[in-house]
């Protein structure tokens, strides 16, 4: 267990460093852009891991309830420890942006921080203080398949990741930026709007109750867990729908962008407006 868990710490920190050190050494970047594509680039690489662990353990378990797989416990613990240092990361890039438009306290962006990126800071602390001991302690062994499925809910994070790249370069009228947004759109809606919804229908088949029955016999955990996690997952993608519906203005008008409370420079069209939609 505490192996695993050491390995999570040192591989995400680790891919981070790597990541920066070579945007800026090879590619000559500035610390700045470095850190916060190379942030973009670990929530990615973690995304394409959750979702494939996801695959394989739903492919697996033919009993939602009774069937177990050894990857299931395995990334949990290995994978728990990216939460804490997203939190960091993403204050990395808060202040960066900070020190470009002169800001330098650290107290000062420390508390701009928490006040702008409180939704997904109480976020991830909630998945490591209440969804890690539900995922690994409370289910003693049972539903390795619901917790595929929730893994499977990060498939939408590495087209979220792109977009924002996209936008830091300003290229949200490429082609590219347009089909990124259609795929983000799809798997946002499928995996994680749905994701809740699912989990409850496929107990109500599996237990041939009622889908309105199924809260009166889930476990409290998992309804406290839906209860606070799908409202996020509804704003987030309101968000991105809002986004999207909002008219397209040609390159180079600058009438067309907002300044984000972050720095960043965003169109109308733009769905992500904060790191918020990331939604882990």
């Amino acid at each position: 267990m505490s192996a695993l868990m050491a390995a999570g710490s040192v591989f995400f920190p680790g891919l981070f460093l790597l990541s920066k050190q070579t945007l800026k050494h090879i590619m000559g970047w500035s610390e700045g852009d470095a850190a916060i594509v190379s942030t973009r680039l670990v929530s990615s690489v973690q995304a394409v891991m959750a979702s494939s662990a996801g695959w394989i353990i739903t492919s697996s378990c033919r009993d939602v309830v009774e069937d177990s797989h050894w990857l299931t416990d395995t990334y949990i613990l290995f994978a728990t420890p990216y939460f804490a240092y997203d939190i960091y990361a993403m204050f990395l890039c808060y202040r960066h942006r900070l020190q470009v438009k002169g800001h330098e306290g650290v107290g000062a962006a420390v508390a701009g921080y928490l006040r702008r990126e409180k939704l997904m800071v109480l976020h991830h602390v909630f998945m490591v203080a209440f969804c890690f001991p539900a995922s690994l302690l409370w289910r003693q062994g049972k539903g390795d398949f619901f917790q595929g499925v929730l893994f499977l809910a990060e498939l939408s994070t590495p087209f979220v990741c792109l977009a924002k790249v996209l936008i830091q370069y300003r290229k949200q009228h490429t082609l590219l930026h347009k089909v990124n947004g259609v795929l983000m759109l799809l798997t946002f809606f499928s995996c994680r709007v749905l994701l809740f919804p699912y989990l409850y229908y496929a107990y109500s088949r599996y237990a041939s109750i009622p889908l309105y029955a199924v809260p009166l016999v889930a476990p409290w955990q998992c309804n406290l867990g839906a209860a606070l996690l799908w409202p996020l997952q509804l704003y987030w993608f309101t968000l991105i729908c809002r986004g999207a519906l909002r008219p397209s203005v040609p390159a180079g008008r600058s009438t067309s962008t907002c300044k984000d409370e972050r720095g960043g420079c965003l169109t109308m069209r733009s769905c992500c407006r904060s790191h918020q939609e990331d939604g882990h």
